[in-house]
């Protein structure tokens, strides 16, 4: 009797697994299947441009079986609870899928739930997210004929997919108003529950100077307890307040609920995974990928495909009854649109902040890191067709290893 697999999503994470899985274990042997509501598979890093109608939607979703290999099955079923201590997966449906390794690429959603006002009759109205794809096209409509006034761009609180992505919109905010010859009619706030413009420090430094130097206002260190949709102002604990007349809010991120129903997640329902081997902490026979862990690690496609190649590599130890390997570092990079065809590239893991350098080649690049370029901004649009026909297909990418490279890097060590 064969042996099943079973991968939990079939987002990025997910379909990357799928498609490495696919080509390391033996088709006589296992039987993997891949379990996803979903029917429509999302180029999420897209959702940033549309508000600007950089991209059109067509650009950012296609059909989620298109990248799945044929031999495995796909359900596309809600997904009820985890049954870790019998190994089994229980759909809405009734059905039981029984299981001798499971993949959780559960990802990660906004929950705008855990605010208090906001969500309700000002949601799509002056409050706005772009994490979605609906409410990505829903602030590309009210930009179209917003007239001005105090734009505020605003995070709820850590951990969020893509942690640049709130600074890359207010960057390309400024230059949509400069654009329609409007800038001097809006003012552009950037609010954060961190101590700076990014979670690493020197990297920090670097955006703090960009937004100033746009003119984008920082309000730091800004833990909010409530949007007051009265008077238009989002508040936080120590009763400070920010106007605005368009709130573009990065909600609370949390793991899917399915990980709550099954009882195996931390506050946020993301699984609790070692940050290293990214093997759960909940039973060995479980692995965890991108969004769905609770590592301190970044949420974003890249990472993903790091992890993938650690993942594999462990399964394919625990299967040959081998101890996994401790070899995922963190890594970690991403392009950082700064607007007016420029971009900035930040690479950096667990122990290395983000430095001055080459990319991905050592010396030569011809990327470079912490320096605005349109050779970046060039490499950030073509992640796109990087992602579609590379990245979720499971593909190696030349000169990008797993882990990071620290020649031709300014190396300071934490």
């Amino acid at each position: 009797m064969k042996k099943k697999l079973v991968i939990l999503g079939a987002g990025t994470a997910g379909t990357i697994m799928a498609n490495q899985l696919n080509k390391k274990l033996k088709a006589e042997e296992w039987e993997i299947t891949i379990i996803d509501k979903e029917q429509k598979h999302y180029y999420q890093p897209g959702f940033l441009f549309l508000p600007f109608d950089r991209y059109t939607p067509e650009q950012v979703v296609k059909k989620i079986d298109k990248f799945i290999p044929k031999n495995i099955q796909l359900l596309n079923e809600d997904v009820q609870q985890i049954v870790a201590d019998e190994n089994k997966v229980l759909l809405v449906n009734g059905k039981e899928i029984n299981y001798d390794l499971l993949i959780i690429a559960t990802g990660s959603h906004i929950a705008p739930q855990e605010i208090q006002g906001m969500e309700g009759t000002e949601w799509y109205k002056s409050i706005f997210d772009f994490y979605t794809f609906d409410g990505a096209l829903n602030l590309r409509n009210k930009m179209r004929t917003w007239e001005g006034g105090k734009l505020v761009i605003h995070i709820c609180e850590m951990p969020i997919k893509c942690p640049v992505a709130p600074l890359e919109f207010a960057f390309l905010a400024d230059e949509f108003f400069r654009k329609k010859n409007m800038r001097e009619k809006v003012e552009i706030t950037y609010v954060t529950p961190m101590s700076g413009a990014f979670t690493k420090p020197v990297a920090a430094k670097e955006l703090e100077y960009l937004l100033e130097s746009k003119q984008i206002k920082i309000v730091s260190d800004f833990n909010i307890e409530k949007v007051d949709t009265e008077k238009s102002q989002i508040v936080d604990y120590g009763e400070r307040t920010v106007d605005y007349d368009l709130l573009v809010t990065v909600p609370t991120n949390m793991g899917d609920e399915v990980i709550l129903r099954s009882g195996i997640g931390d506050d946020l329902n993301f699984v609790p995974t070692d940050k290293n081997t990214l093997q759960s902490k909940v039973k060995e026979n479980i692995f965890v990928i991108g969004d769905a862990t609770d590592i301190p690690a970044s949420k974003a496609g890249a990472v993903a495909h790091f992890e993938a190649e650690i993942v594999v590599d462990n399964i394919m130890r625990f299967i040959e009854g081998k101890a996994v390997s401790p070899d995922f570092d963190g890594h970690s990079n991403c392009f950082i649109e700064t607007g007016n065809g420029k971009a900035l590239l930040i690479d950096f893991n667990y122990e290395q902040e983000p430095v001055k350098g080459t990319f991905p080649i050592p010396g030569i690049g011809p990327l470079q890191l912490l320096k605005e370029s349109r050779i970046n901004h060039w490499g950030k649009l073509a992640f796109r067709w990087i992602y579609w026909n590379i990245l979720i297909k499971g593909i190696p990418i030349p000169f990008v290893p797993s882990k990071m490279k620290t020649e031709g890097k300014q190396i300071n060590k934490k």
